[in-house]
């Protein structure tokens, strides 16, 4: 028998987990669900999984679009929006910027502040 299986939260490593899970509780609205010294979780009310947070003192900024010589990006959060723009400047207000270049009209590539990338998108129909 296969024990059962949930994915709980992804963990991203920054060099202060507490800036940002601000960020991120900010720019998703989701609640703090535990926070201690180099660590923080974030989760939507209803407990499904969450994202956590937690300090590394050696963390490198990935760079994107990838290069050989530099970090490269393991993953990145991707957040459906209903309004592109409108979502864009507020991840701006919050701390992040925008990325150079951006790779679809329907997509905005942003760092958030401790640099990793994360895309804003809104969904578009088939054929529209």
């Amino acid at each position: 028998m296969r024990p059962a299986c949930t994915l709980a939260a992804t963990t991203l490593d920054a060099p202060d987990a507490h800036v940002l899970a601000r960020f991120y509780r900010d720019r998703l609205g989701r609640p703090v669900r535990k926070e201690e010294p180099g660590w923080v979780e974030i989760a939507p009310p209803d407990g499904g999984a969450g994202l956590s947070f937690q300090t590394e003192p050696l963390f490198t900024r990935p760079r994107w679009p990838s290069e050989r010589s530099a970090q490269q990006m393991m993953m990145h959060l991707d957040i459906e929006v209903t309004d592109l723009p409108a979502a864009v400047e507020r991840a701006v207000a919050l701390g992040a910027r925008p990325a150079d270049p951006q790779p679809q009209d329907d997509v905005r590539v942003l760092y958030d502040p401790a640099g990793p990338p994360f895309c804003l998108f809104t969904r578009t129909t088939a054929g529209a």
